[in-house]
């Protein structure tokens, strides 16, 4: 359910994005109301529409939403493991997904019931169906990225200061957000592959001194941070610090 609710914000997003350009004649399949009157808009350009709001999803997705942090931490950790192709990428990209989706649920069940449920409904226009769903997503955003980050893109853009959050422009807080993104992803993938990195040392450090120099000590040592993984039980730890590492407020 919530899968569907995200995919049907994102397209819901995307569509009233391109609207207000999507003018020309055609086929007229779809009549818009406002107070200056009525607008047509085509078939070709509704399909247009449509199929480019599909390429956009997955860039959505990952400029967005908690994706990139968690899919970088867990390539990290595999390459930690040193277990080369294990678990499999399809494994990683859909253990992300998932915990995306668990984690970002708030935020579309605020964007389901406040903006795309009256817009079905026909209860609201989609200027403001458009606003009220930009709100949960900017504020996510906000919290998640460092002040530091916002500052750099607003001088580069030549943007004046804001007064207050909300005014900072999307097209600085998206690039803003997927900076700090990729500083805690690396930062928790730090603190991951010390541990592994000791047993490394240790366990090649003994094969010197025995003379094993030909052996590789990878050879020797992953089954032993396995074993370290496993004992501490990794997963739980990792899934449970990966989603308390985002800031709801």
């Amino acid at each position: 359910m919530r899968r569907h609710t995200l995919i049907s914000v994102l397209l819901l997003a995307g569509l009233l994005l391109l609207a207000p350009w999507a003018q020309a004649q055609g086929i007229p399949m779809l009549n818009v109301s406002s107070a200056k009157g009525g607008q047509q808009y085509s078939l070709t350009l509704q399909l247009l529409a449509l199929m480019t709001t599909l390429t956009l999803l997955p860039s959505m997705l990952l400029m967005m939403t908690s994706f990139v942090r968690i899919i970088i931490v867990l390539s990290l950790l595999r390459q930690a493991l040193g277990t080369g192709q294990t678990p499999p990428n399809m494994v990683l990209v859909g253990l992300s997904l998932f915990l995306t989706l668990f984690i970002m649920s708030p935020v579309f069940d605020n964007i389901y019931q406040n903006a795309l449920m009256p817009y079905m409904n026909a209860s609201m226009p989609f200027e403001k169906a458009l606003a009220l769903a930009e709100a949960p997503v900017r504020d996510f955003m906000m919290h998640q990225t460092r002040e530091d980050d916002i500052t750099m893109f607003m001088q580069i853009a030549q943007k004046k200061e804001v007064a207050s959050a909300a005014d900072v422009p999307f097209t600085t807080l998206m690039p803003a957000f997927i900076t700090s993104e990729l500083k805690s992803a690396f930062t928790i993938g730090f603190m991951i592959y010390i541990p592994f990195v000791v047993i490394d040392l240790i366990v090649a450090s003994v094969l010197m001194s025995m003379g094993m120099m030909m052996l590789s000590p990878m050879i020797i040592s992953m089954p032993f941070k396995l074993m370290l993984f496993v004992l501490v039980d990794g997963w739980t730890l990792l899934m449970g610090s990966l989603a308390s590492s985002f800031v709801f407020k």
